[in-house]
């Protein structure tokens, strides 16, 4: 499998190539020349087999001829060790909980594919490899879990001070070993500027050996169809279109949706739910594309002004608008709904949603009322109520039941490095440190 970058003037590349840069020489994005589709067959064999087995399946024509089938095997094994629920709220609205992870977010999919993929990658290389990372919460955790003492390695997380939960901050920020976290003064855009500004900086990456984990990685982002694949698994069979409401900030996730159907995935529509950071719903109601300054909201893992998966998408639906409506539905919420629908899903269902799960049913319930005809809903639940127990408490009137390992983590001391958000003053800690 070869990958091309979504600007088009950078040379083709292997996925370890593609994996081991992060972005492309030219500023795009990775995406594999071709998508491998599987047959009705095929799909209705993966209703039958262990999970596991389904995700090495799914992955393998992305990593061939770069990883080794044993490799794979053992890549594969190891990332995907903790379940997945599906809770049914009514025969029409299904929750698939994402959460049930190490770091108790969707994102531990992701991250821990790409650290033993890229531990598999750098297993004989003489230069350490920098991974830079910009959190605006859940992939900060994540990353510093799945890459926590892997040799080789040294992970860099750069996060907006003050704009994240605390137990959040305390899941990446206590660790220590080949994990620095750089607390920012500025938002999540300015950590995703300095990312950008470092992978693009060629004096940088002569001297250091730079790559990202943030969903800019192509090896990021293949993990994620596992569990869009994993919905089709789970939901009872019917012939009633499927429609996946997807929380979104930077897009990862939507575009390995899109990467899912592509492959085979019978789903109807995509509902790109966000928050007040509303500019791809924006863009999907004609008023083009128009990033800008994101603002804080209750569900802070998606505020983000300027998607980085956007030129994806784009990609995925040949850079034509209507294209990409046909495919996905967009709708943002505010706080005072996300509160409210958080407040409604306990009050009806007995059911404690973060505020990121909320606006995905918000999503849902908006698309009901513009198409009403026949069709099942899907909400993918991307992180523990336990992470934004403020929130929750404030929703709710009572906070959520704390797993021990977030406890856990919450006693142990914050080991953050503040710095400004001048790109400066960042090269020089990372050519420094």
């Amino acid at each position: 499998m070869r990958y091309k970058s979504t600007a088009g003037k950078a040379p083709l590349t292997s996925l370890r190539g593609a994996v081991l840069r992060g972005l492309a020489p030219d500023g795009g994005l990775y995406m594999p020349v071709e998508i491998a589709r599987h047959s009705p067959e095929e799909l209705d064999e993966f209703r039958k087999l262990p999970f596991t087995e389904v995700c090495f399946r799914v992955v393998k024509p992305f990593a061939g001829p770069a990883v080794p089938e044993e490799a794979l095997w053992q890549i594969v094994s190891e990332t995907i060790n903790f379940p997945l629920k599906l809770v049914s709220l009514s025969p029409g609205l299904h929750i698939l909980e994402l959460f049930h992870g190490p770091t108790l977010a969707f994102k531990d999919f992701g991250a821990r594919f790409l650290a033993r993929l890229m531990g598999y990658f750098v297993r004989e290389e003489t230069r350490p490899l920098t991974v830079v990372v910009a959190t605006s919460g859940d992939t900060g955790s994540a990353v510093a879990h799945g890459f926590l003492g892997v040799p080789g390695i040294r992970v860099v997380i750069l996060y907006p001070s003050g704009r994240i939960s605390v137990a959040q901050e305390k899941q990446f920020t206590t660790l220590g070993e080949n994990v620095t976290a750089l607390e920012v003064s500025g938002s999540f855009d300015d950590c995703q500027r300095l990312a950008k500004q470092a992978f693009s900086d060629d004096e940088l990456n002569q001297r250091l050996n730079l790559t990202s984990a943030n969903s800019i990685n192509v090896g990021r982002l293949l993990p994620q169809i596992f569990y869009h694949v994993a919905a089709y698994r789970l939901l009872p069979q019917t012939t009633t279109p499927l429609v996946i409401s997807v929380p979104s900030g930077n897009f990862g996730n939507l575009t390995a949706g899109l990467f899912s159907k592509r492959i085979g995935m019978p789903v109807a529509r995509f509902i790109a739910a966000t928050n007040a950071n509303d500019v791809v719903p924006e863009y999907l109601r004609g008023g083009g594309f128009h990033p800008r300054t994101s603002v804080a909201t209750l569900s802070n893992a998606m505020d983000v002004g300027n998607p980085n998966n956007f030129p994806r998408l784009l990609d995925l639906c040949r850079n034509r608008l209507e294209l990409v409506q046909r495919e996905i539905w967009g709708h943002g919420a505010s706080d005072e709904e996300t509160l409210g629908m958080m407040k409604s899903l306990h009050e009806r269902f007995g059911y404690v949603a973060d505020p990121h799960t909320a606006v995905g049913v918000l999503g849902w319930e908006a698309y009901r009322r513009a198409f009403p005809e026949p069709a099942q809903g899907l909400v993918l639940a991307t992180a523990h109520p336990a992470k934004f127990a403020e929130v929750v408490t404030r929703a709710i009137g009572s906070a959520p039941q704390l797993p021990a390992r977030l406890a856990a983590c919450l006693q142990r001391p914050k080991l953050s490095l503040p710095i400004s958000s001048h790109y400066d003053d960042f090269k020089e800690f990372l050519l420094t440190s």
